[in-house]
């Protein structure tokens, strides 16, 4: 789905706003509030509608909101004086005055139910919009690279992935970005994130199922697994550590990862942002990289992507590991430098029935187009296919 109006061009589908042919960076909530405004073209929007759409009916201050319109505006080239765009309705709410035209663009190769989203209300009121595809042994997929479903389905690298799995398995997936708040990573609410886990998979049907999870979805995974053992018949850790950096002996100097994010990360497609992420994927392919950082801009402000990085470095799940209980697969890189292969051994060690495989990469998971990406993807299908 396509929005243009003024000189601007909203990608719904893509999650880019762009004008006159350059794309601008926005935080999440700022595009969400100019798909609203443009899917109402020249209507009032009120204030409680973008308050529920936008905050999902939470409270927010005043200041709050006035600071969003105010980077709407200037994203789509407008100001608060102007309002040739944004226009103030006093008291009741906001108007795209724009023309808008809308072109809607569906492609036929992509299985409809992959596009289809349900909704379930989280442990913070908050709803959380999930997606189950494919046929097989239900699998439930915790973390990603982008931690948004339909952001996924968008990368080829990651819809590759997905069509593979949901060839073989009913997969689940969800939105993740919502269950912790940004200012503190001490702050996390792992109890609500579990919990949110479980009312997924129950509206899902799920009843016993695998789960696998990919980088920090491992803190999730592995404290699901351990309250609710009885629902969890696999688990499967890629790309995990056991420890973060601020727990692991002889880590000395600057956290290079986050200064490259600190450098580089509001500025769209800057060599410091790809190079943040190039950490993990430094095998590539280049390309791929670079999709996975114009997404990951559009999704997340650079305080964002911090707190992701800290909630990595000060995370220990070394006290939940004898208490995983169900088969376990653990799949890691060889020659993976921010997270070592010394950290998924540590998993390996302290999970009673747990199996590590070591691939050939320095990926921190493979991506497609590298000599090791079919021989992990039919190691990970192996395992959960494999009924003993």
């Amino acid at each position: 789905m396509r929005y243009e109006f003024a000189d601007c061009v909203l990608d719904v589908d893509r999650h880019v706003l762009t004008r006159q042919g350059e794309a601008v960076p926005v935080e999440p909530q700022v595009f969400d509030l100019l798909k609203l405004l443009a899917e109402h073209p020249g209507k009032l929007v009120a204030r409680d509608e973008i308050i529920e759409r936008v905050w999902n009916g939470r409270f927010v201050s005043e200041s709050t909101i006035s600071a969003r319109v105010a980077a709407a505006r200037r994203a789509v080239g407008d100001d608060g004086k102007a309002q040739r765009i944004i226009r103030t309705i006093v008291r009741r709410g906001l108007q795209l005055a724009a023309e808008v035209t809308c072109d809607q663009i569906v492609s036929q190769s992509e299985p409809a139910q992959t596009r289809t989203l349900r909704y379930v209300k989280g442990s913070n009121g908050q709803a959380i919009a999930f997606s189950v595809a494919g046929s097989g042994p239900p699998v439930l997929r915790v973390g990603s690279v982008v931690y948004d479903i339909e952001a996924e389905w968008r990368l080829p690298s990651e819809r590759a992935y997905l069509k593979a799995m949901e060839a073989k398995f009913t997969l689940l997936r969800y939105n993740k970005h919502h269950q912790s708040g940004w200012d503190d990573p001490e702050d996390t609410d792992y109890d609500g994130v579990v919990e949110d886990i479980l009312a997924i998979t129950k509206a899902a049907g799920f009843g016993s199922f695998a789960i696998v999870s990919e980088f920090g979805g491992l803190f999730s995974a592995l404290r699901f697994a351990t309250r609710y053992p009885q629902r969890v018949s696999k688990l499967v850790i890629i790309g995990g550590w056991a420890e973060g950096r601020d727990h692991r002996e002889g880590v000395v100097g600057p956290d290079s990862i986050r200064n490259l994010i600190i450098e580089g990360w509001d500025e769209r497609g800057s060599g410091y942002a790809v190079g943040s992420l190039l950490s993990y994927f430094p095998d590539g392919p280049l390309e791929t990289v670079r999709e996975m950082v114009g997404e990951l801009q559009s999704l997340y402000s650079v305080e964002q992507k911090l707190h992701q990085r800290d909630c990595g470095n000060t995370a220990s799940v070394l006290h939940l590991l004898s208490e995983v209980k169900c088969p376990t697969l653990i799949l890691h890189g060889r020659n993976c430098a921010v997270h070592p292969l010394s950290e998924a051994r540590k998993l390996a060690a302290g999970i009673p029935d747990a199996s590590l495989v070591v691939l050939e990469t320095a990926n921190i998971i493979p991506l497609p187009g590298n000599d090791v990406y079919d021989t992990y993807l039919r190691t990970l299908t192996d395992f959960l296919s494999d009924n003993d």
